[in-house]
């Protein structure tokens, strides 16, 4: 096990108190399955007359909210005055909790669709719910399937429907940025897209990765200004890639002292 592992292993067994694991385990985690599972099997159900997944979001949206709710978790949201949600962009989010995906659920306003590893498309629910809804799997240990998924997510951004990305791949353990998948900007590059970077911070306090102990609090989401990728080509996913994990490195700098002591200026979303 690395140091950072290590010390997130020791910061989550000093997170909360008894109290707080024993809410959690009893309350918390039950409340959420049995949404998932209610919120799940109507979205399967609206998937048999829903032809352009509206309804689906909509219930995917709710979701996150209710999931939200039921934590006692808070999104402050910053930087979404200067993004233009009708055009179809990529947006690109760091990845810290299982916290993350309900967040965006939440944040975004309007429709899109995830680009997800395949692993997560076999859990009851909520993979069927990404297969039924028109989210797009990437097996990252098959690269002749992944550049299927990844030119069908470049026809999906064409088509004018906005697409979500980790393209970390999978979630930081020790809070770090990991380095980027250049191929999780392949879509971007292909429909000549922004890159709308977001930066999630302030959550893997409120739940680690590989835990069911959750504390309420406000989590943090900063949108940072699009990159463009007009001119360039597939050869250069790893140009923008650099490009866009340098703006969200530099804005993770920065929120370190901010999410200390900065004063609330934007709006809060439940």
């Amino acid at each position: 096990m690395s140091y950072g592992e290590q010390a997130a292993d020791a910061q989550e067994r000093g997170r909360g108190t008894w109290f707080t694991r024993l809410r959690s385990y009893v309350v918390y985690v039950p409340l959420a399955y049995l949404c998932t599972g209610i919120m799940g099997s109507l979205s399967l159900l609206s998937s048999l007359l829903d032809g352009d997944g509206r309804v689906q979001h909509w219930f995917a949206r709710t979701w996150a909210k209710m999931i939200l709710k039921i934590f006692g978790v808070r999104a402050h949201v910053t930087g979404m005055d200067h993004i233009d949600f009708q055009r179809p962009a990529v947006y690109a989010a760091n990845h810290l909790s299982a916290l993350d995906i309900p967040l965006l659920y939440a944040v975004l306003p309007m429709q899109f669709r995830i680009l997800a590893k395949k692993e997560l498309f076999v859990y009851p629910f909520l993979g069927w719910h990404l297969r039924r809804s028109g989210q797009i799997a990437v097996d990252q240990q098959d690269a002749r399937s992944s550049l299927r998924s990844l030119n069908r997510a470049s026809e999906t951004l064409r088509a004018g429907m906005p697409l979500v990305v980790f393209p970390e791949g999978g979630r930081s353990r020790n809070g770090d940025l990991q380095e980027f998948m250049g191929g999780a900007f392949y879509a971007a590059l292909k429909a000549q897209a922004p890159v709308v970077p977001i930066v999630i911070t302030r959550v893997r306090e409120l739940l680690p990765m590989n835990s069911f102990h959750v504390l309420p609090g406000e989590a943090e989401l900063v949108f940072c200004p699009p990159v463009s990728s007009q001119g360039m080509t597939p050869r250069d996913m790893e140009r923008l890639s650099a490009m866009v994990r340098h703006v969200m490195q530099e804005t993770m700098s920065a929120q370190v002292p901010a999410s200390v002591s900065a004063p609330r200026t934007e709006r809060v979303t439940q």
